[in-house]
């Protein structure tokens, strides 16, 4: 199963660790740290087209996203509970 970011971009949904909504979660210094050191080392992939509103963490890549945190779990977890886990 493949998770669809937004604008035709995919990731698989195995590779998934986290999903955050990037507003509340930016308000923690610790975690607006760890994006931008991320940023700088060349880790964040933009599939936002510029309006970032979630991110999603694989254990290589933090993929930006324009789709809410709440639409993108939703879509894991009914593909989860449709074929009995991944």
């Amino acid at each position: 199963m493949f998770l669809h970011l937004g604008d035709g971009y995919m990731i698989p949904s195995k590779e998934v660790v986290l999903i955050g909504d990037l507003e509340s979660t930016t308000s923690s210094e610790i975690t607006e740290e760890f994006l931008d050191i991320s940023d700088e080392e060349g880790f964040i992939v933009d599939y936002s087209g510029g309006n970032p509103r979630s991110f999603v963490l694989t254990g290589e890549t933090i993929y930006l996203s324009m789709i809410s945190s709440k639409t993108l779990g939703d879509r894991v977890d009914k593909f989860t509970e449709e074929n009995g886990g991944y």
